[in-house]
Order: C-alpha cells, then sequence, then structure tokens
C-alpha cells in the first residue's frame, strides 16, 4: 500500500517540486497539497495521510501553529520543510516541541530552486517518517521522568577521568534535550556529540541546549579542548575527531574538524568521532547511541567495546526510529539497553 502524502507550502512552485519528487518513489503517492497551515489542518482531519511535509512559514497559518492542531486533533507523522537560515533552525527546533518527526531543509531559501539535489534525503525520511507511530511517541514523552539535573555521589580522587560520546540522527534533537538536560553541571567528564544535521542547525540545537541545561553546551570550534562539564556538538558538514596534539612540549587533546568525505552517506559521522575516542582513552569511554535512521556508530561501538569501554544504546521503545539503535543490539555490541528517560542515569553511572 502506498504511503499518503500531504504536501504543504505557500508557494505554487515547491509545492509542484516536493510533489514530484515524492511521487517519482515508488511506494508514495501525494494525495494532496495545501496552500497554508489552515488548509493543512482541515485536509488533514479530511484525508488521514499517512506523512505530512509541512512548510514553516507561511501566511494566515504558519507551519508551527499548524503541527500543534494536528498533533492534537489528528495525531500524523510531520516531516517540517524549513529555510536553511538561523531563523529557520530556530523554528524547526521548536517545530520537535510540538510533535516534528524530522526536517527537511530547503539548500537555496524559502524558493529553493535546486531542492531536487536533496530528493533521495527526501524521499528516504517520508518513508521512515511513515513507520513512525506517533501516539507512541507522545505517550513516551509523558512517560519521561523529571529533567532535573542528576546529583553525582562523590567520586574517588583516584578515579579515571572518563570522556562520554553520543550518537543521534532522526528524534536525536529531542532526544539529546532528555539527556543532556538530566546530567550535573559539574560531571567530572567531557561530552563530545554527533547528531545528524546540516550547519545553522547545529549551532541552534546547541545554543537551546546550553539555555536549558545545568552542563554548558556548545557547538564545536576546530581547536577546542576538552574539560569536564562541557558538551561539544559537532557543526553540520564537519566530521569531528578528538586528535592528541604536540604544543611546545606537551601533549594535548583537542577538537579537529574537517571536511573528508561523507561516510555512510553523512558527515558528521559518529563513528569517525567515537573511534577517534576510543583510540585515545580505551576503557574510560562510555559511548551511547540514540535514536536514528541507519546503522551510524555500530563500528564506533566496536571499537569502544575492544578498548575496554563501556557503550549504552536506547531501547526500541522509545526509539523514534529503531535504526542505529537496533543495528548495535544486533552487532552485539550494546552493554545496556535503556529507555531514553534513563539514559542520564546511566551515563552518570558509568562515570
Amino acid at each position: 500500500m502506498n504511503i499518503k502524502v500531504l504536501v504543504v507550502d505557500d508557494s505554487a512552485f515547491m509545492r509542484k517540486v516536493i510533489s514530484e519528487i515524492l511521487t517519482s518513489a515508488s511506494g508514495i503517492e501525494v494525495i494532496a497539497t495545501a496552500r497554508n497551515g489552515r488548509e493543512a489542518v482541515e485536509k488533514t482531519n479530511t484525508l488521514k495521510p499517512d506523512v505530512i511535509t509541512m512548510d514553516i512559514d507561511m501566511p494566515e497559518m504558519d507551519g508551527l501553529a499548524a503541527l500543534k492542531i494536528i498533533m492534537k486533533e489528528c495525531p500524523t507523522p510531520v516531516l517540517m520543510v524549513s529555510a536553511h537560515t538561523q531563523t529557520g533552525a530556530e523554528d524547526t527546533l521548536k517545530s520537535f516541541e510540538y510533535g516534528a518527526i524530522d526536517f527537511i531543509a530547503k539548500p537555496g531559501g524559502s524558493i529553493s530552486l535546486n531542492l531536487k539535489d536533496s530528493k533521495d534525503e527526501i524521499i528516504t525520511k517520508v518513508k521512515a517518517a511513515a513507520q513512525v507511530d506517533v501516539k507512541k511517541m507522545k505517550k513516551n514523552s509523558k512517560k519521561q521522568t523529571s529533567s532535573k539535573p542528576l546529583i553525582l555521589k562523590p567520586r574517588s580522587k583516584f578515579a579515571l577521568r572518563k570522556i562520554v560520546t553520543i550518537g543521534s540522527s532522526t528524534g536525536g534533537p529531542s532526544a539529546l534535550e532528555e539527556v543532556i538536560t538530566k546530567l550535573p553541571g559539574d560531571l567530572p567528564a567531557p561530552v563530545l556529540v554527533v547528531q545528524h544535521m546540516p550547519p545553522d542547525f547545529t549551532k541552534s540545537l546547541a545554543e537551546r541546549l546550553n539555555r536549558i541545561s545545568a552542563i554548558e553546551v556548545r557547538e564545536a570550534k576546530d581547536g577546542d579542548m576538552i574539560q569536564e562539564g562541557l558538551v561539544l556538538i559537532a557543526p553540520g558538514d564537519y566530521h569531528m575527531e578528538l586528535k592528541n596534539v604536540k604544543i611546545g612540549t606537551e601533549q594535548i587533546e583537542m577538537v579537529r574538524l574537517n571536511q573528508r568525505p561523507r561516510e555512510l552517506g553523512v558527515r558528521p559521522c559518529a563513528n569517525i568521532m567515537i573511534k577517534s575516542v576510543a583510540s585515545l582513552h580505551g576503557k574510560t569511554s562510555v559511548s551511547v547511541i540514540l535514536t536514528g535512521m541507519g546503522n551510524d556508530g555500530t563500528e564506533g561501538l566496536k571499537a569502544i567495546k575492544s578498548a575496554g569501554g563501556q557503550t549504552i544504546v536506547q531501547d526500541k521503545e522509545t526509539s523514534l526510529i529503531y535504526g542505529m539503535p537496533k543495528s548495535a543490539v544486533d552487532a552485539g555490541v550494546a552493554d545496556y539497553v535503556v529507555p531514553l528517560g534513563r539514559i542520564a542515569q546511566k551515563i552518570v553511572e558509568c562515570i
């Protein structure tokens, strides 16, 4: 049975382009289009699409207002279509609070003449969104425990310094919020994060998490030093590695960014980041894989396990997309399979 899609955009050109991209794929059918949020709400209630692609900036009723109503009246997997700007990134992150599954970035602004360059990504995301049970997603969000930061137990002064890595993709921004806002500000470990997102979006994600978390969160810059109580998020379109760099007579660990070719179709790639940490920190590494499509992170966790470190994987029940976690579990490299609401606690226990 075909995936029934409602395409929502105030631009006739964009409705046409997105519809052509989707109908070119087998198993997808565009059943209707809408010019604004008000029409989107009406057609969602009437036609019951399987997936909605929703522009954010529209007249009469914008995409965020429509999303809130749809998730209340007729819960449906929604992919936000966002301009590749700072404002677009901030609105996209807000949409995850309202229940959006994922987003599609318009590379050329609100009227994106080169959107067809993202054809494969759009088709893949629509097919993934169709598999999401939004009712289960809402139920899981209600189950999450308080987001108050955890309290650390006193540690031995002889304890080895730990380092935490986190990899996530589809559903990751909301999952990262659930985890990072619970980490204590004095966490005795640095945290490195790879979230599959374009530039601008990772910057907005870091800024938002920093505002609402006890622990400090920043988008990583080349040459950043890692330090306890600091979360560094890989910038979109850059691989991030931890390197041992000689400065004068000292060996110093620092973050290095590069734009080498994509791995597994993504940049940043979690495997690259996690393996670099495993090679330097071995058994003092704690690596986490959250919700997402594909299998990025599995090879990284293999390296962590081989080096004697610990691995944590989000469970199926709370994963928006059980792709990356499932790959790690199937490969036998998950020490702990944990519901999202308890992952921060497990990180603290491992440290």
